[in-house]
């Protein structure tokens, strides 16, 4: 076990490094200019000839290679940034510093992660409480009226895009019905109200947790219909044991393999980043910064949330592969 760990987190830890490259090198030789975006926003005439003068400092003369080195050891010793004739310093683990907030994207970053992180794991929460037990329920009576009315329903509720389901259930609860505990959506810290912390993300959770049920209950139903297919399931009832032991002790323990998979890489993108949520709901988190930069050009973040999303995929399918031994014991990670 210990042998697999290392070796994958050296294969993370080569990832990281190539993604990282890839993304310097993406905004480096990019269509837009850093310097000339900068340019635009501090100064009201044409820019001119002050266009060397922010390449220079920001290093656009020297050699990538050099400067992708001095990016990646500002990572984990901070470095000092310059642009024109102001210099700012930036901390450990220094991700550049925002072109139009001059402030550290790896603070902003830090500041906008709680609202992420309560929107994806009360989304998370919701459709593998809700979608697991359906799509179990739904393998049990298998071929059934019951059964194919539920994954009729699920099927066209899954093939509504998202940002449409959740613009929806926006409009309907908060201004059409004026649902009084939904009426004041966004982000407001637990620590200082945990109540209206919960108001407003209750309606951000219901979407997620509505429109990722649906695709759950499928996975959960398919990997439980082959789960109670197999020889062993067969040979647990014969000895007599009661249904529901085999169906959760032996046949859930099986079916959740697949579906722990593919839970491992949702959560990683809801964590780098729930952007139709956060947009919808007005909550202020890492997605809804991205679509920002995006729209104003504010590359250092841009590069930022990509590396952050790189390194959340990773650690998530490392953790993944862990849990695989835990819930089937024929899985060698040897």
């Amino acid at each position: 076990m210990f042998a697999y760990l290392v070796k994958r987190l050296i294969s993370g830890a080569l990832v990281v490094t190539l993604v990282s490259i890839a993304i310097f090198l993406l905004f480096w030789f990019g269509p837009s200019s850093p310097a000339q975006t900068i340019c635009d926003r501090e100064t009201s005439n044409r820019c001119g000839d002050r266009i060397e003068i922010y390449e220079k400092t920001l290093g656009y003369n020297n050699p990538v290679h050099e400067e992708y080195l001095k990016w990646a050891k500002g990572v984990f010793v901070g470095r000092d940034i310059q642009i024109a004739s102001t210099t700012y310093e930036c901390d450990a683990p220094c991700l550049g510093v925002s072109y139009l907030t001059k402030q550290s994207v790896s603070e902003e970053l830090a500041s906008r992660l709680p609202a992420t992180i309560s929107v994806a794991v009360g989304g998370a929460f919701l459709y593998l409480l809700f979608g697991i037990p359906i799509g179990v329920a739904a393998a049990r009576r298998r071929g059934t009226v019951a059964d194919k009315a539920l994954v009729s329903s699920f099927l066209f509720l899954s093939s509504i895009p998202y940002y449409l389901f959740a613009l929806l259930t926006w409009l309907y609860l908060t201004v059409l019905w004026e649902a009084p505990f939904v009426s004041d959506t966004g982000y407001f810290p637990i620590t200082e109200n945990p109540a209206k912390w919960f108001g407003g993300m209750f309606l951000a959770w219901v979407a997620l947790g509505i429109f990722g049920c649906t695709q759950y209950t499928r996975y959960t139903r398919g990997a439980m219909v082959e789960a109670l297919s197999e020889d062993y399931i067969r040979t647990a009832r014969a000895k007599g044991l009661r249904e529901g032991t085999v169906v959760y002790k032996h046949g859930l323990r099986a079916a959740l393999v697949p579906v722990v998979t593919i839970f491992g890489i949702d959560f990683g993108i809801l964590l780098a980043g729930t952007i139709f949520t956060e947009r919808i709901f007005d909550i202020d988190g890492i997605g809804f910064w991205s679509l920002q930069a995006v729209q104003q050009k504010d590359l250092p973040v841009v590069a930022a949330t990509a590396l952050f999303s790189a390194v959340l995929l990773i650690i998530s399918n490392l953790i993944v592969d862990v849990i695989y031994s835990v819930l089937d014991p024929r899985v060698r990670l040897s």
